[in-house]
């Protein structure tokens, strides 16, 4: 069995000689900034203003879908601008039917993907690998997102909530400004983005890499301006084009943001009849050291504002994964994850201020330097909790470098986490470092990997994990192979461990094709993945072969039909919700199908269900998510996750119900409401939320919190009622 693990890393780099020689052929598009004496006025009138005209457009947009290669169906004018202080860019969409122009969501970072809409990614160290993407409706809706590493996460990870998994921060919020003009053209947008609220290396002459993204709905088309080879995004910057003679130095920025809350909480495990009243203060300072190195501290740090985590019920042996979605932990989040996320995260930034069961932990204070100098990127963190029941006063610190060598699309890194009980500081530690690489084969492939050991107060053996995987990503094929080991003393008590002490060999291989031998069907994607667990014994816990395809219609309606294969082994019963898994190994095949509606259209419906064996009964699991927008502001989301499993020691019905209701009076003022109910632990929860943002994470915000079991008399009973309101102040 060894020789069988030690073979398949072999595997894992000898594939990569097979794409070694790059022979993409790929020259990227160059354009020239230009720089303004006098800043146009941000009223949305492209067409209306004298300084944009002056600038030559930018028109050459080529679609990926529907009809690969060809040019656009509407003309796009796009053009670039900037002072010492501003980056400035406009676009004109024009549109043969400006009735038929769809705006879905005006919330903050909604999906673009479903209606009308312009984004643009910038790479501002033109590293070829990290970007700062932007876009916007013909709404005005903002839409920002951090890119670490060409947007690439875990192939195989489970399927999880929003936050950050992989190399796609969305919860990244910078102050910027778009305005948009409707008219029988189509429409327009100015962006407007402070060079203070990103990141970039000063100096004559600077390079950016960019690209350019037209969405038009009526077609579901997506067009580029560099041209992306079928299955990747805008978020593969290595295949950007070029933004030329920049000439930028370092912007000042000192920002304030303080915060006054008040709360009103009544627990009916103390008292039903009692309300407690509170107020607190706190403070969040952002200084940049460099253009390209941000400090940031924090004190009394409070996250009333953020939305409630979805609920979710284990139905099988391993932890359940909960994204980060504090604003504090999410700016340059990617240069802090190492690992395999959502399965081995070296720093996992919830283990700060959230224990175990998911309570809060007062979080007093701390600070971090994020950022890059030159190619090398820098995260520090150090910070610290209170003291809570059980759970002692800790002090966490990371340190995290990596270089990027841009020409080579590569990386090479080194990171340690620390957990420190501050009390006892030489008895109750945990510490994790780890070393971690890319290694970029021209633009269609690279090998990624790492290395970790972690230490602990009484365990000395097997304290490692480490994992090496071979991709290669172009014109439709996605190949991968990759073996991940965690060793059974590996402890990351700042990390996230899907399931500790493993070997796993891995491997998928995809492809996107489009045809017209199919009727009114024009692309498939069939594809195998497979995935398997063994422990340190050498015995098989876990493996899962999945053979699928997807059936895609020009609309985007979708049909996925596939089949599993599964075994699960196991050697100490557990029980699900009460009903006891005895020992045994269990194989099983199970059929998969997926249906999607057209996504552009004012209702769309998702369901994903899964039929067959499961510890040795049955499964029947049943997604189901309806989406419905009502003009641009009023959108309904309800999903219903049912699981029936027949099981030899009983049965097990368990669902999850969430309705998630969203009305936007402007981009910047909203009220949203997530009701949850779950049967298991009969619990309704509802989290309503009222935001009137003033710049990216400040405003006023009202927020209130029910926690209720069914019959609403349950002493679990709380509800909070928080009123917070944030300031920017900008110093410098």
């Amino acid at each position: 069995m060894r020789f069988l693990y030690s073979s398949w890393a072999f595997f894992c780099l000898g594939i990569t000689s097979i794409f070694a020689q790059d022979n993409s052929g790929f020259t990227p598009p160059q354009w020239e900034v230009t720089i303004l004496e006098t800043a146009p006025i941000l009223d949305g009138k492209v067409l209306d203003d004298t300084e944009w005209l002056k600038i030559k457009p930018l028109t050459q947009l080529t679609q990926v879908t529907p009809d690969y290669g060809k040019p656009a169906s509407e003309k796009t004018e796009i053009r670039l601008a900037y002072t010492p202080k501003m980056f400035y860019l406009s676009v004109v969409c024009y549109d043969s039917e400006p009735s038929n122009i769809v705006v879905s969501d005006s919330r903050r970072d909604a999906d673009l993907g479903d209606e009308d809409s312009f984004l643009f990614i910038i790479d501002t160290y033109n590293d070829q690998q990290n970007g700062f993407l932007f876009g916007t409706n013909a709404d005005a809706m903002q839409y920002d997102a951090q890119i670490d590493n060409e947007g690439v996460g875990n192939f195989n990870a489970n399927r999880q909530q929003g936050g950050v998994v992989g190399g796609t921060n969305i919860n990244w919020d910078a102050s910027w400004e778009v305005h948009t003009h409707r008219g029988d053209y189509g429409w327009s947008a100015e962006f407007a983005i402070p060079l203070k609220s990103i990141r970039f290396l000063a100096g004559k002459d600077r390079t950016w890499g960019i690209n350019f993204q037209r969405n038009i709905a009526k077609r579901s088309e997506v067009a580029f301006w560099s041209v992306l080879p079928l299955g990747l995004d805008i978020k593969r910057v290595s295949l950007a084009g070029k933004l030329n003679g920049l000439e930028l130095k370092n912007p000042k920025n000192l920002k304030l943001f303080p915060y006054a809350i008040g709360q009103q909480i009544r627990d009916a495990s103390l008292d039903p009849n009692t309300n407690t009243t509170k107020g607190d203060v706190g403070m969040d300072v952002k200084y940049s050291l460099t253009p390209g190195l941000t400090l940031d501290l924090t004190y009394n740090t409070d996250f009333a504002q953020v939305e409630v985590d979805e609920q979710q019920i284990n139905l099988d042996r391993f932890n359940l994964f909960f994204p980060e979605k504090r604003a504090f932990f999410l700016e340059n989040a990617g240069q802090f994850s190492v690992g395999s996320p959502g399965e081995v995260d070296l720093f996992f930034s919830r283990r700060i201020g959230i224990g175990e069961a998911g309570a809060l932990v007062p979080i007093i204070g701390g600070g971090r330097v994020s950022g890059k100098v030159g190619q090398t990127n820098i995260g520090l963190l150090n910070m610290f909790t209170e003291a809570v029941a059980d759970i002692p006063q800790n002090n966490f610190a990371v340190a995290r470098v990596n270089h990027d060598f841009a020409k080579r699309r590569s990386s090479l890194g080194a990171i340690f986490v620390g957990k420190t009980n501050t009390a006892q500081p030489t008895d109750d530690y945990n510490r994790v470092v780890a070393v971690d690489g890319k290694w970029g084969l021209g633009k269609k492939a690279d090998i990624t990997g790492f290395f970790s050991k972690s230490n602990s107060p009484d365990i000395q053996n097997q304290d490692h994990a480490l994992q090496v995987k071979a991709n290669y990503n172009w014109d439709g094929w996605r190949l991968t192979a990759g073996y991940t080991e965690v060793g059974e003393g590996f402890n990351p008590e700042v990390g996230f461990l899907l399931r500790s002490a493993f070997r796993k060999p891995e491997f998928l291989i995809f492809k996107q094709w489009r045809t017209t031998k199919l009727g009114p069907i024009f692309e498939v994607r069939p594809h195998v993945s497979y995935r398997s667990y063994f422990d340190f014994s050498d015995r098989l816990v876990s493996s899962f072969l999945h053979v699928d395809n997807h059936w895609v219609w020009p609309s985007g309606f979708e049909i996925h039909t596939g089949i599993n294969f599964t075994t699960e082994s196991v050697f100490s019963s557990f029980a699900i919700t009460g009903v006891t898994v005895p020992e045994g190994r269990y194989d099983h095949s199970e059929f998969q199908f997926v249906l999607q509606t057209n996504p552009n259209k004012g209702i769309n419906y998702y369901n994903r269900s899964i039929i067959g064996g499961y510890y040795g009964g049955r499964r029947v699991q049943l997604g189901n998510r309806m989406n419905m927008r009502l003009g641009d502001k009023f959108n309904a989301y309800l999903g219903i996750n049912y699981n029936y499993l027949s099981l030899e020691n009983g049965d097990v019905n368990a669902f999850v119900s969430s309705t998630r209701l969203s009305y936007s009076f402007t981009p910047q003022t909203f009220l949203q409401t997530l009701i949850q109910y779950n049967n298991i632990t009969n619990i309704t929860s509802v989290n309503a939320r009222f935001g009137w943002l003033k710049t990216a994470n400040t405003g006023l915000f009202v927020v209130l919190n029910l926690v209720n079991d069914i019959d609403f008399d349950d002493p679990l009973n709380t509800q909070t009622l928080s009123i917070k309101y944030t300031h920017q102040f900008d110093i410098l």
